[in-house]
């Protein structure tokens, strides 16, 4: 899977239940206006405010309405247990790619540990194809996963760890990783990183605003560059409010669907100033 990829919200009513069918109308809006995937159960998803039931139910309906080569899921936890729990899960359900978390509460672990961690999802998974990327999100877990740690455990299995998401916002370690790991499929968090993608040797982008800007997306990663500074406009003026609910706020607003904009806490809906900041983003007109 390369390109532009919508780090999808998951809807829920009032009482916190999954919204299957307007999660399923979103992911399909995603795939058909610019997205080559979408990624399940990340942080925009809101995934380790679901218990592991919830993300089991979430995974196994997103399997059963969306092209699965289309798809990654998200499955870490602090936990191994659960880790390997939803990664076979996932695997079951035909996922090619499980984005994983390190294990993000006794931190900063050593790299011994780290490594170790990851190798006991490996060997769990034993001959199973679904293939684990790394998620690096040191503002949430702490700590950046050692491109030591990611190099070792490529050269130990390059057919299960061949990719990640990078949510530092450090681009130059985006390309180190790149320049030391040619095998390894590397996905900036930020779709302002596109512009140059292809000439750093990005596999596309991983994003929460594509939700909204995916059509630019699109034709930016083709190499349409003069919209890149309409992209980096869109991203700045989203991402200026608590991302997850204005993102959700966007989706209701293209649904018409006020449920999207329902939240788990600790979030909460988004207030006044910030929706009068977001009606004035006109929706994107500009076809993928």
């Amino acid at each position: 899977m390369k390109g532009i990829v919508a780090a999808v919200p998951t809807p829920i009513d009032a009482q916190g239940r999954f919204l299957g069918v307007a999660f399923v109308e979103h992911a399909r809006w995603a795939l058909a206006n610019g997205c080559d995937g979408v990624n399940i159960l990340g942080s925009t998803g809101e995934a380790n405010s679901f218990d592991i039931g919830m993300r089991r139910v979430v995974m196994t309906q997103a399997a059963e309405a969306l092209d699965l080569r289309r798809l990654m899921v998200g499955t870490g936890t602090p936990s191994i247990d659960e880790t390997i729990d939803l990664t076979c899960h996932a695997d079951d359900l035909g996922y090619p790619v499980a984005l994983v978390l390190p294990p993000y509460y006794y931190t900063p672990p050593s790299d011994e540990g780290l490594i170790a961690w990851y190798l006991a999802l490996h060997a769990a998974l034993g001959d199973r194809p679904i293939r684990v990327w790394f998620y690096n999100f040191p503002q949430m877990t702490g700590f950046v996963i050692p491109e030591t740690v990611i190099a070792h455990l490529h050269a130990v299995a390059p057919q299960r760890f061949d990719g990640i998401k990078d949510s530092s916002g450090d681009l130059s370690y985006c390309r180190n990783l790149v320049s030391r790991l040619p095998g390894l499929n590397v996905f900036p968090s930020s779709e302002t990183s596109l512009a140059a993608g292809r000439r750093d040797g990005f596999a596309g982008c991983i994003s929460a605003t594509v939700n909204q800007t995916a059509p630019i997306c699109a034709r930016v990663w083709r190499g349409e560059l003069g919209l890149a500074p309409r992209l980096a406009e869109l991203r700045t003026a989203i991402s200026a409010w608590p991302l997850i609910p204005a993102v959700k706020y966007l989706v209701a607003r293209r649904t018409a669907n006020p449920e999207w904009q329902n939240v788990l806490p600790p979030f909460t809906t988004l207030g006044a100033s910030a929706i009068a900041s977001l009606d004035r983003l006109a929706p994107d007109r500009v076809a993928a």
